[in-house]
């Protein structure tokens, strides 16, 4: 399907930046390369004296992936972007700088703020609510704000300039598949959701484990940490897509309502040296390459304690979850690569005699990026019909055509906010971690050490 766009130009803020040219350009490429983008201005805006040139290079570079396998249509709008896409520089945090860019663009604008959190918070202070023409998009890249009360200024900042359903807080890690997976998976098989709880449900574990270590990111990653990075946003997020109650529809008020609902009822316990875990990277190896010391990276200020792993154990107090912990991890440089939420489920009240074999609790998985689906389950196995053997059920989930930040790009351009973080949802996620932020920042909770291409510290619970 063809979406319709509303919004006629794209203006990315930090246009020189990494995020730009990882990210953002080549999911827009393949966004417009498959025809859901028609007619789109693109404009780039940065701190950095980039000449038309250099900037069109940028765009030629993360544009040519999707341009070698677009059709002839596909090529030509590829082309019509790159010939009339324009670069500004601009300090966005002085007074009328970016007001008088946005006055120039047409109509509809999305203003996407791919700048560190501090810097977007400043150029939306140095805006006036009547220099933001109706109509606007304003996209904000987490972490939204530092901390609760950052959060709520910027809610507050953002408020003035443009209505809430013209705010997109966009969270890349859950593409739309990703989310509607999760939904059909418990909502439409009449098995699984009457045994959705407590009573069936031992744990979740949710785990982002990436073999990447730092890969030149210190100036962001080691002001943030694992904890902020993606507990903060992208696990949460994906906590309470497990743990919703059953939604009337998929419609973004209805589902966003969901979400809300269950993180207002979550936090993390003290004693938080029990409840949650930190660790750093030391030198190690990867699939045979080295990799250095974390603290010793180039940018790294090691007395920071920026952890490099994260673990907390998160409590739902409500009906269907009392006393289920789940825990949420995430972590760089880790020799097993892990992307995905595991429910364990509680074991067989009783297993008739004469069985043999190991009966362990049944597992469900589901994995992301590409999206899977595995279900452990225990079954006779082949030869003595008595004894028991684990077998595994799999299944590819629907996948997305576009890039994550093509599918965050198509929301926005389309009006659609189902993958934006609402406003209380973004406050309530620094609530429920601020107090472990404090509890760290205290030393409260030791700061392990793990070999990089290990599977973490020592003593650590396997995951």
């Amino acid at each position: 399907m063809t979406s319709q766009t509303t919004v006629k130009t794209l203006l990315i803020l930090g246009a020189s930046g990494d995020l730009t040219g990882r990210l953002l350009l080549p999911g827009l490429a393949r966004l417009v390369a498959r025809g859901r983008a028609d007619g789109l201005a693109l404009v780039g805006a940065g701190s950095d004296a980039w000449t038309p040139d250099q900037w069109r290079e940028r765009v030629d570079t993360s544009f040519a992936d999707a341009n070698s396998q677009a059709d002839a249509s596909g090529r030509r709008e590829l082309k019509r972007i790159r010939e009339t896409t324009s670069y500004h520089q601009l300090d966005v945090t002085a007074d009328g700088q970016l007001a008088g860019l946005l006055a120039q663009l047409p109509g509809p604008v999305a203003i996407y703020f791919a700048l560190p959190p501090r810097v977007s918070q400043l150029a939306c202070e140095a805006l006036e609510p009547g220099q933001v023409p109706a109509g606007t998009r304003l996209v904000m890249e987490k972490p939204f704000g530092s901390s609760e009360e950052s959060a709520r200024h910027l809610n507050e900042t953002l408020a003035a300039l443009v209505p809430e359903d013209h705010i997109h807080r966009v969270d890349h890690f859950l593409g739309k598949a990703t989310v509607l997976n999760i939904l059909g998976l418990r909502f439409a098989n009449t098995f699984l959701e009457p045994v959705w709880n407590r009573e069936h449900i031992e744990s979740v574990e949710i785990v982002f484990d990436e073999d990447l270590a730092l890969e030149g990111r210190a100036r962001y990653y080691d002001g943030a940490g694992a904890l902020r990075d993606m507990v903060q946003s992208h696990l949460l997020q994906i906590m309470a897509l497990m743990a919703i109650e059953p939604p009337a529809s998929v419609d973004e008020r209805d589902l966003r309502d969901a979400v809300a609902t269950v993180l207002r009822a979550s936090s993390i316990r003290a004693p938080y040296a029990k409840n949650t875990r930190r660790a750093r990277y030391t030198a190690g190896s990867i699939d045979g390459r080295k990799v250095p010391d974390y603290a010793k990276e180039e940018g790294v200020d090691a007395a920071r304690g920026t952890e490099t792993l994260a673990e907390v154990q998160v409590a739902i107090d409500n009906w269907r979850w009392q006393g289920v912990p789940f825990t949420l991890r995430s972590g760089k440089a880790l020799g097993n690569k892990r992307k995905e939420a595991v429910v364990t489920f509680r074991p067989v009240p009783h297993l008739p005699k004469g069985f043999t074999g190991v009966d362990s609790p049944n597992q469900l998985r589901i994995g992301f990026g590409p999206d899977t689906l595995q279900f452990d389950v225990d079954v006779n196995g082949p030869g003595d019909v008595l004894s028991l053997d684990r077998a595994t059920l799999r299944a590819e989930l629907s996948g997305s055509e576009l890039l994550p930040y093509g599918e965050v790009l198509e929301g926005v351009l389309t009006g659609d906010p189902l993958l934006s973080v609402r406003a209380d949802t973004a406050e309530d996620c620094w609530r429920i971690l601020e107090p472990v932020l404090k509890a760290w920042a205290k030393d409260s909770v030791p700061l392990d050490e793990y070999a990089a291409g290990s599977a973490g510290p020592e003593g650590w619970p396997a995951r």
